[in-house]
This record gives C-alpha cells, structure tokens and sequence, in this order.
C-alpha cells in the first residue's frame, strides 16, 4: 500500500475509530491492504472480544470505506492476546486461580 493511501486510511482511523475503542480500552494496528479489503488487528481489551465483528461492521468498516473508496471492506486479523495466552499455560500447569 502506498504512503499516501496509508496516511489517508490512518487519518480516518486516528479521527474516527480510534477514539471509540480507546474508550473500551482498545486500539487497532492496520497490517495491509489487498484487492480492497483493509486487515486489522484490534488490540488492548478489543483483542478476542466476542463484540469485535459487530464493531468492525459498525464503526470501522462504516468510517474508513466511507472515507477511503479504495477500501471495500474491512477483515479483522483475529488472534489471542499475549497476555490471555500467557494465563492459559499458567492454568494448564495448574498454577491458576485456586490451585495453591
């Protein structure tokens, strides 16, 4: 994707997206762009929350395709948290909450 194209996709997302899911405590990292359809990451509390396809319909996908026409639609890259991953082992080795 080109910078400028990037820069434009940044602009809606730092003044239009952003700012909601900061406010859930979230965020999001654009990875790419191809045949029109914009990957994201969500990130902080957003990551692997079961609300994240209703999000990205309504408020990213809405805003950025809006506002960018090269975008057509939007894909959230859906992955575990560090940090959740991090719990599961500790519960796998029996270190979780109530053991011990």
């Amino acid at each position: 994707m080109d910078q400028e194209l990037k820069a434009r996709i940044e602009a809606v997302l730092d003044q239009k997206v952003r700012p909601y899911l900061s406010g859930h405590g979230g965020g999001l990292e654009v990875e790419d762009l191809e045949g029109g359809t914009l990957r994201v990451r969500l990130l902080g509390q957003c990551a692997g929350c079961p609300s994240a396809m209703l999000t990205n319909e309504q408020i990213i996908q809405e805003e950025v395709c809006a506002a960018v026409p090269e975008v057509r639609q939007v894909a959230i890259i859906q992955q575990v948290s560090e940090e959740l991953m991090a719990q599961a082992r500790a519960i796998l080795r029996g270190e979780g909450p109530g053991r011990g």
